[in-house]
């Protein structure tokens, strides 16, 4: 649980990405620190989402990119040749802005992916349902109806499903898109909640779906527009006194 910043759990090292010859990222360089929700927040278009599905990959889909630069997990570069790149996606979980729970029971989507990693034990799968649905802060609510349909679920209950189902794997790293962004504001704060919960042991990177949740959530901040991160530092800072005016147009609603 190391905040040594020489070794930050990822390190963003000269990142420039682009789609199609268009840029969507900038020379981007940013240590983000174990342990801590650091928070990638700016308007729509400023590179915050590519940068997130960098970190686990998830751009290897998408055709007819180009990038430069470093994306080091733990020190080790993760676009190195020979990556085990569905290794990595265990390690690095991602939750989506659309909950999307699995076909089937509560228990069957927190079970699935350790089944699927070769998981048998009924009972170390037992203590896998109770320890993620707990730290998703959804066990009190689901704990008597495991086997009831996940479909049955409220929106902000799939949503921490859906997180419940990233920490079945143990990962180290879990990535959230805009988790909230469907959800009402009891919902919100039971999903932010979680987050102050999950930090304890993962580290967190969000693209938050307001500055309010930005400002809430953050131990540290980056700020991105139009694919060049402007300043990146502690969150209580960022949001009450930043240092560059854009950072500050924009978190006092003076922008666009």
């Amino acid at each position: 649980m190391s905040h040594n910043q020489n070794h930050p759990k990822i390190r963003i090292e000269n990142v420039s990405y682009a789609y199609d010859g268009k840029p969507a990222l900038h020379d981007v360089t940013l240590d983000v620190p174990a342990n801590a929700i650091t928070v990638f927040f700016g308007p729509a278009g400023g590179g915050k989402t590519t940068l997130l599905r960098l970190i686990n990959r998830l751009n290897d889909l998408v055709e007819g990119t180009q990038m430069s630069g470093r994306v080091l997990l733990d020190g080790q570069d993760i676009y190195a040749p020979g990556t085990d790149v569905p290794g990595l996606r265990r390690r690095v979980g991602m939750v989506f802005a659309l909950p999307l729970p699995l076909p089937g029971t509560i228990r069957e989507n927190v079970v699935y992916g350790p089944k699927l990693a070769g998981e048998r034990d009924q009972t170390r799968l037992e203590e896998i349902v109770v320890r993620s649905l707990t730290q998703a802060a959804l066990w009190d609510e689901v704990k008597d109806r495991l086997d009831s349909p996940a479909s049955a679920l409220s929106g902000g209950q799939q949503q921490r499903l859906c997180i419940a189902r990233s920490l079945a794997l143990s990962p180290e790293v879990l990535l959230l898109d805009e988790p909230t962004s469907g959800l009402d504001p009891i919902s919100t704060g039971k999903v932010e909640e979680s987050l102050f919960e999950l930090k304890q042991q993962y580290t967190i990177v969000i693209v938050p779906h307001s500055i309010q949740q930005a400002a809430r959530v953050a131990d540290y901040a980056a700020f991105f527009l139009m694919g060049d991160l402007i300043e990146y530092r502690p969150g209580t800072e960022i949001f009450t006194a930043p240092r560059d005016q854009r950072t500050e147009d924009y978190v006092t609603g003076r922008f666009g």
